[in-house]
């Protein structure tokens, strides 16, 4: 205890130079926390992107479906209908997929459009893209009395459009669209669709191809026959990717199951990056940090250079003296680190509440084809305030042994006789 009191009183001798060193790593600090609240916060959100979205946290495909994508490759039904039955029961969500290209037209324009048979309901259940029509609305849900589907008050087949695609066509809600496609006996499949919502930014994919109709318009449309092409899984947060693959490894026996990681290598590969990103702008803002503790330690040695000799004549050992100007720093660095902290959560909160928005810059912000939200919000993690704290410790204490070791290693005789 008596070493802590002597280190604190010593702190103060020169109040204004451990002030400004104090304000220095407590700026530091906070950066630091805050900054690492943000990158977290666009790291989640980009997962968020992905596993919520659309992607989900596990997929289900044929074997070789990925390299070929082709129509002809469904998942086995039998696989299919385990995997279904086994994601029920281990409480993750599953949405089936029908894949297949086509044209689409309306009015004198034209595009190809990849045709995504899907569930509205099993959708809307797993994912939040139902919940992103920037304009009307997702396929709806069957009629309970009849089954049929309606919109507007008649019947209708219905079509959602991703964004870039309904700009190309100059389709709107309402817009009738002309869909032309190769079926799966060989014939000419074409059908006539009203265009129900059009979706807002989901990624670049989705955004510029995607046309969304019921599974049993697909069906009909493509005489798919109840083809399968893909399965997504969404635990929606209450399980990790691997551990969603781990509990449906053996039901997808005869299929591929893969998580998104192995899907958006990419995206996996850049947010595990942001990890060694944050630490490398750690390391100059702990290097500026040690700079100026080790100026002011050199500063306050120089200045006791009498002290520090009287007591080794008195037989104070240079462990001891090292000892002393590293809890000097330690305690300086412990105080400063304490302001820094509460400013640093203040300056978070402020990032998590409000958030920056980005949307001034224009458009969308696409990240390996995954469109980010145009507020980036800060997220903590108890790591993200405990590792800059601990780590500003230690620079501080580091920074203090050169200054240390210079005063043990001072020679008595000439300190007591230093001007």
């Amino acid at each position: 205890m008596s070493t802590l009191r002597i280190a604190w009183r010593n702190l103060w001798r020169n109040s204004r130079r451990t002030w400004i060193t104090a304000a220095a790593i407590a700026l530091n600090t906070a950066v630091l926390i805050a900054t690492f609240g943000l990158m977290r916060g666009i790291v989640v959100d980009m997962v968020r992107q992905i596993t919520l979205l659309s992607v989900g946290d596990a997929v289900v495909h044929a074997e070789g479906y990925r390299q070929e994508r082709s129509f002809f490759k469904p998942i086995p039904a039998e696989v299919a209908s385990r995997v279904l039955a086994a994601s029920e029961a281990a409480g993750v969500r599953a949405a089936p997929r029908a894949f297949g290209f086509g044209l689409v037209s309306s009015g004198s324009k034209s595009s190809g459009a990849m045709f995504w048979g899907v569930d509205a309901a099993a959708e809307r259940r797993a994912f939040d893209l139902p919940g992103r029509a920037a304009e009307g609305s997702f396929l709806s849900l069957p009629d309970e009395r009849g089954g049929g589907r309606t919109y507007l008050g008649r019947p209708v087949r219905e079509l959602v459009l991703g964004r870039k695609l309904a700009k190309t066509l100059q389709a709107g809600v309402g817009a009738e669209i002309v869909a032309v496609v190769q079926a799966g006996d060989g014939s000419l499949g074409n059908e006539l669709f009203t265009v129900t919502g059009v979706l807002g930014g989901v990624g670049e994919e989705i955004d510029r191809s995607a046309a969304f109709i019921h599974r049993a318009d697909f069906d009909e449309l493509f005489v798919a026959d109840g083809r399968v092409h893909q399965i997504a899984l969404s635990a929606r947060g209450a399980l990790t990717d691997a551990e969603v693959v781990q509990r449906l490894a053996a039901a997808a026996r005869g299929a591929e199951l893969v998580s998104w990681r192995a899907l958006l290598p990419a995206v996996s590969d850049m947010t595990r990056m942001f990890d060694a990103m944050m630490w490398i702008f750690a390391l100059v803002f702990l290097l500026a940090a040690g700079l100026g503790v080790t100026n002011t330690m050199l500063m306050a040695t120089y200045e006791r250079i009498r002290e520090f000799g009287v007591l080794k004549a008195l037989g104070r050992s240079p462990w001891g003296i090292l000892r002393d100007v590293a809890v000097e720093a330690w305690l300086l660095a412990l105080s400063a680190t304490a302001i820094g902290l509460v400013v640093g959560l203040a300056g978070s909160w402020y990032l998590w509440a409000r958030g920056i928005d980005m949307s001034s810059l224009g458009g969308d912000i696409v990240v390996q084809g995954v469109t980010m939200n145009n507020v980036w919000r800060a997220t903590l993690v108890p790591m993200d305030v405990v590792g800059p704290v601990v780590a500003m410790w230690l620079a501080c204490v580091l920074a203090s042994l050169y200054p240390a070791a210079r005063a043990a290693r001072i020679d008595p005789v000439r300190a007591m006789t230093h001007v």
